[in-house]
């Protein structure tokens, strides 16, 4: 998978400043799929510092467990633990299915994939990025798009 300039939050200046996705719909979005199949938003939290990402604690078929966005690109993954520095990523196909449409919904073995600095130099990365990967040491690309890097 390559990463697009900005994925991890960091960017060289104002002109280089990744996009950034519409909250507000991914808030809507996840109580009208979750609610509307039987399931239950707990809350939702905006990226703050130093997260860069969206973060909905939902219970769903039974179980419980959270939503990721990143904050700058339409990615979107599954978790069933979001602590700083430990994010376990899982996949849930119903609503992997449902969240499709909308937004690039990335598998946890996609997200588990092992990734080096030398990895990292081959993507679409800025040199802040680089530079706070190689302060980091991210292991997996989970860890690069979905990050509490300050």
């Amino acid at each position: 998978m390559n990463l697009p300039n900005g994925i991890t939050g960091f960017y060289l200046g104002e002109n280089t400043k990744p996009p950034n996705v519409d909250g507000k719909q991914f808030k809507q979005l996840c109580f009208a799929i979750v609610s509307r199949n039987g399931g239950k938003v707990i809350n939702v939290s905006p990226p703050q510092y130093p997260v860069n990402f969206y973060c909905a604690h939902v219970e769903f078929s039974r179980d419980v467990f959270y939503i990721l966005l990143n904050e700058h690109y339409p990615y979107l993954s599954f978790a069933s633990v979001v602590a700083f520095g430990e994010i376990k990523f899982i996949d849930v196909p119903a609503l992997h299915e449902l969240f499709s449409p909308f937004y690039q919904v990335i598998d946890a073995a996609e997200l588990n994939v092992s990734v080096d600095q030398k990895m990292l130099m081959k993507m679409e990365l800025n040199s802040a990025e680089l530079e706070q990967a190689a302060y980091w040491k991210p292991q997996t690309i989970g860890q690069v798009i979905f990050n509490y890097w300050d």
